[in-house]
């Protein structure tokens, strides 16, 4: 036999039945050693998620004969990992014993207490224990109550220790902050940020902004349209931090919300701007939110959409032709001043003591002069940080960039936009970089969804009642998206007004004429009749299968926008994609453009929003085109195509992030009927199962 991996599995899975081609994928879950185990225990085929159980017993019973049993352990062990592998790719981060009982027993085992006994002993399952909260806890008759009996949790051990990590940090950081001011001088500098930005500042932000400098763990709630409270707040963070000489970093999930996020800002942060220098307003940080991804040296711009018939009740005439490519010179290109990725760089320059060429590369450390403030903080707190003062961002960092650029995390004020899009693992990340003492700031939107992967971190924090939860206001004219967005929220798919065609619906008879009309819209209505270049506009669905799903919905827009052989993974250089995993530079969810397909040894390069093209694991490349909800959580776009086909089978959270991905305008390609109406009204929250309110209460 071979000593090659791939054919030591081949050989296994021939002699019990199975599909040879599954050697690949075996040997990437279970590593080289996937032929031993797998020949050891038959049920490893459990593994790859597209197995039955029914396949995987069949396949046992060919290996082991009459020795193949329901009851046997080794079946167990691989149940319980595979019940609780589809917990979490539901959100749920744990599931509770007698649930996980149930669910041993209707696929046949007996008695389930050997099986999670099994899956314990393999170390990838976790057992925790709750105390429930109504115990009775008083002293009836002098004597002490008998302690009752925990409830017992099971989760992945990754998962576990992950949100077993954050709900300790979280109490961490709330027992060791203090007030970075007292009330009055925190009062004075939010009247100062406001001198600053030239406009007053309402009660309800300013109450926002001084809960934050005051608290080490603050949720600011927010909805869809509250853009401008959001920069004030941020200024008076800023004033705040430069003040105390604390330090503040402002992160986002993702590339495309922190460009979105500096546009709105514009110069909010530099609280050291020079005299007579305005920041931007809301309005034109809506323009620059669209700026288009820079071109590099040696790589061409986007490549053209063609020209298409535009859709039936879609904005555009006919018979217009389709937009050029932007230039640099009309300011959605380039990398010139006020650039908002180049803005982020040169702030996380300045925390880490890094240059910004290197921060912009690929995150990777390096040595540098920090750009902003000198000496030691006023009490003395240096506590880690490099020994000059911590500095103000001048703008915001993807988070994955933030983290990278070391722990912990050079700034005593640490404020992260869209927070409803954290994830256990990447808040606990995020927390443990954080010193002692940091106050924590999240920004939420708490009518989104919680995030696409295990945990609802921003509702549990809220829940915990640990952190000082404060709401800001929505925007004076939120316009049609905000309207929209409100009533969403409030239960109710409802028409809006919209003269300058802000959201536009386009009714479909069938998931083949919504995917066509979405590629329309990108290719043709959109830019033509707004102005709005095909690389900015985002198509959103509500489900990956289906004719209106985004597989389909890649396929056509690869086949309309950039065709080719597909020679990486089915993609080719000009393809827009998405990164489906973390690496150096770049976050899991980041959209860019391939621009090489690492041809020679070297590894691919994508072009993120506004910044250099860096280098990604090919294995991280998805098709970009079109991206599920999921997927789309955390990022923005200056217009977005919403696809809801016949197969849609959402909930009030799900249409309302799909619906908010959109900063300028809104096309929502409706196939789905009216469920999904009933769904908005009749399905307001998604539940999940998580042990992080237990977790921080117990600190």
């Amino acid at each position: 036999m071979s000593d090659a991996p791939d054919e030591r599995t081949r050989a296994v899975l021939a002699g019990m039945g199975a599909p040879e081609s599954l050697a690949g994928p075996l040997v990437g879950a279970l590593g080289p050693q996937a032929a031993e185990e797998l020949a050891e225990d038959p049920w490893r085929l459990l593994a790859l998620p597209s197995i039955t159980p029914d396949q995987a017993d069949y396949c046992a019973r060919r290996a082991l004969g009459g020795a193949a049993s329901p009851d046997d352990p080794r079946r167990g062990r691989a149940l319980v990992g595979r019940l609780l592998s589809a917990a979490v790719r539901e959100g749920s981060t744990t599931v509770e014993e007698r649930e996980l009982g149930r669910a041993l027993r209707s696929m046949r085992i007996a008695d389930p207490g050997p099986s999670i006994e099994a899956a314990l002993d393999d170390g990838a399952v976790m057992a925790f224990e709750v105390f429930p909260e109504d115990a009775e806890d008083d002293f009836a008759g002098g004597e002490a109550p008998e302690m009752p009996d925990p409830d017992r949790f099971f989760a992945p051990a990754r998962i576990g220790l992950a949100e077993q990590d954050l709900g300790e940090g979280i109490a961490r950081l709330a027992s060791t902050s203090e007030p970075i001011m007292d009330p009055a001088t925190a009062s004075e500098t939010v009247d100062a940020a406001a001198g600053r930005l030239g406009a007053g500042i309402p009660a309800e932000t300013a109450a926002a902004a001084v809960a934050s400098i005051m608290r080490g763990v603050t949720v600011l709630q927010h909805g869809a349209a509250s853009a401008e409270a959001l920069r004030q707040v941020l200024a008076c963070l800023a004033e705040a931090a430069a003040d105390s000489g604390v330090g503040l970093a402002v992160a986002s999930p993702t590339a495309q919300t922190a460009s979105y996020v500096n546009a709105v800002l514009g110069g909010a942060l530099r609280v050291g701007a020079a005299a007579g220098e305005a920041p931007e307003g809301p309005a034109e940080a809506e323009e620059a939110a669209g700026a288009a991804p820079a071109e590099t040296a040696e790589d061409p711009a986007p490549q053209k959409p063609e020209e298409g018939a535009g859709a039936s009740g879609a904005p555009g005439d006919e018979d217009a032709p389709a937009p050029e490519p932007p230039s640099p010179e009309d300011g959605q290109g380039g990398r010139g001043p006020g650039d908002p990725v180049a803005e982020a760089a040169a702030g996380l320059a300045a925390l880490s003591g890094r240059t910004p060429e290197a921060a912009e590369q690929n995150g990777t450390a390096q040595d540098g002069a920090a750009q902003d403030g000198a000496g030691q903080d006023s009490d003395g707190r240096v506590g880690g940080r490099a020994e000059a003062a911590p500095s103000v961002a001048s703008a915001s960092v993807p988070l994955g960039r933030l983290l990278e650029a070391g722990v912990p995390i050079p700034a005593g004020i640490v404020a992260v936009t869209d927070a409803m899009a954290l994830d256990v693992e990447r808040a606990a990340a995020l927390v443990e970089a954080c010193e002692d003492g940091t106050h924590l700031v999240l920004f939420a939107d708490p009518a989104e969804a919680p995030s696409a992967r295990p945990g609802q971190v921003v509702a549990d924090l809220v829940r915990s009642r640990l952190a000082a939860v404060a709401e800001l206001p929505a925007d004076p004219s939120p316009g049609p998206l905000g309207a929209l967005a409100s009533a969403v929220a409030g239960g109710d798919l409802a028409q809006v007004d919209a003269p300058g065609r802000e959201v536009v619906l386009v009714p479909a008879a069938s998931g083949a004429e919504a995917a066509h009309r979405a590629v329309q819209l990108v290719g043709d209505s959109i830019p033509r009749a707004l102005g709005i270049s095909a690389e900015h506009v985002q198509i959103v669905a509500a489900t990956r299968g289906g004719e209106a799903g985004t597989d389909a919905l890649n396929r056509a827009c690869k086949e309309r926008f950039n065709p080719g052989p597909g020679a990486l993974r089915g993609l080719d250089p000009g393809d827009r994609v998405l990164l489906g995993g973390d690496g150096p530079g770049y976050s899991a969810g980041d959209i860019g453009y391939l621009r090489s397909s690492g041809e020679g040894g070297g590894r691919p390069r994508v072009e993120l929003p506004g910044g250099a093209a860096v280098p990604v694991d090919p294995a991280h490349l998805r098709p970009g085109w079109a991206v599920t909800v999921a997927a789309a959580h955390g990022s923005r776009w200056p217009a977005a195509v919403a696809v809801f086909g016949p197969e849609t089978r959402g909930s009030r959270p799900q249409v309302y992030t799909a619906l908010t991905r959109a900063t300028r305008h809104l096309s929502i390609v409706h196939a789905a009927g009216p469920d999904l109406a009933r769904a908005v009204a009749e399905r307001a929250s998604l539940p999940r199962t998580t042990r992080l309110v237990d977790v921080i209460r117990e600190g």
